[in-house]
């Protein structure tokens, strides 16, 4: 299977310790590589499935409840 790459934007995050937080939760998914820029609000994913994608936003949510994600 090809994997996909996506770049997601956000807003939300307060600091540089959240972006910590999420980015370690994101790669712990497997199939999902993800680098988090919190300075550009943009997350970087290497996904086996594009299904997967849909994991990475629900985690986000979870992570932080006031995060917004833009597709």
């Amino acid at each position: 299977m090809k994997n996909v790459v996506r770049i997601i934007r956000f807003k939300g995050l307060c600091c540089a310790n959240c972006k910590e937080k999420l980015e370690r939760k994101l790669n712990k998914i497997k199939g999902v590589e993800a680098t988090v820029s919190f300075v550009a609000e943009k997350i970087l994913l290497n996904l086996n499935d594009e299904n997967l994608l849909e994991s990475v936003i629900e985690l986000c949510k979870k992570m932080k409840s006031g995060i917004e994600i833009i597709l």
